[in-house]
């Protein structure tokens, strides 16, 4: 019978342990998408859209927003981005230009937005959701290239989006302020339902123009990016129906599978923009390789 040296003893331990925890990485890589968010867990959500103390930025912000996103500029706007390319470029590329914008809608931080993605990503990377819901998190502002394209103003990039052609929700932030918007008084876009059919699903409604449809629209034809990624982007800022529930006359048992969707995105979006600070150049080589995956070097925008 051999004898075992206790060195050997001691040596076999840790290579089990290392295999036990490699075993445990791999169970947790293999976690599903739409389970319930962990990074999140000790946050205080309290702190988080909390519009009524918000400063005077944002609510100047949203009453222009709410005066001027009528049927007719979103009519206008769709017709003129079919028209027109503003840039071509790659993904990385384009999260350093928009690094230059700081979102005027936004009461929960004021960050960069390339640290905005990154802490995105960094935040569903954590809990062990697949590449794609990673790639998903790292691109899902980059539709506010908008802004340095030439927008009208920050009203038509960013902000909580909301429907177009019918009664605007009560259920959308500062309901108040659509009172100068002249739909609100229109016949028929002041209507429940609008030009609208009931249940007639958010792919026949317009939502208000922003950077969640604008990026929507650029990648959907750009990018490998399964249809879940591609509601995430859509609706992430649609928050009057994700949130509180809104415009249920409207949808259909396909916008089920989008809203499970974007509820699985939406802790990773709102809640990391208190984490810690990340350093981009860091990072740089991981998404890089990710960014790979799932586009080509250069998109049209």
């Amino acid at each position: 019978m051999k004898f075992i040296e206790p060195t050997e003893v001691a040596a076999m331990e840790v290579v089990e342990d290392a295999i036990d925890e490699v075993n445990k990485l791999k169970g947790n890589a293999n976690r599903a998408w739409n389970e319930a968010s962990e990074f999140d867990a000790n946050k205080d959500k309290n702190n988080f859209r909390q519009y009524e103390d918000a400063c005077d930025r944002v609510k100047k912000f949203y009453k222009e927003q709410h005066e001027k996103q009528t049927m007719e500029f979103n009519l206008r706007i769709r017709s003129s981005f079919k028209k027109t390319v503003r840039a071509r470029m790659g993904i990385w590329e384009a999260m350093e230009m928009l690094d230059t914008l700081v979102d005027d809608s936004d009461p929960d931080t004021s960050v960069s937005q390339i640290e905005h993605l990154l802490q995105t990503a960094e935040a569903i990377r954590r809990d062990q959701k697949p590449e794609w819901m990673q790639v998903a998190g790292l691109v899902h502002d980059l539709g506010k290239l908008l802004y340095i394209f030439g927008s009208e103003g920050q009203w038509d990039v960013v902000g909580d989006t909301f429907v177009v052609g019918c009664k605007f929700s009560d259920k959308i932030i500062y309901p108040e302020t659509f009172e100068a918007n002249p739909d609100a008084k229109d016949p028929v876009y002041s209507t429940e339902y609008g030009v609208y059919q009931p249940h007639c699903g958010l792919d026949n409604v317009m939502l208000s123009w922003g950077h969640d449809e604008y990026l929507y629209h650029v990648l959907k034809n750009q990018s490998s990016l399964p249809e879940d990624a591609l509601f995430m982007i859509r609706y992430h800022s649609f928050y009057p129906w994700h949130r509180e529930n809104a415009y249920q006359h409207l949808t259909n048992a396909k916008d089920q599978r989008a809203l499970t969707a974007v509820r699985a995105f939406n802790p990773y979006d709102l809640y990391s923009k208190s984490d810690e600070p990340v350093n981009p150049e860091k990072l740089k080589p991981y998404y890089q390789g990710l960014i790979a995956k799932f586009f080509p070097d250069v998109i049209e925008w």
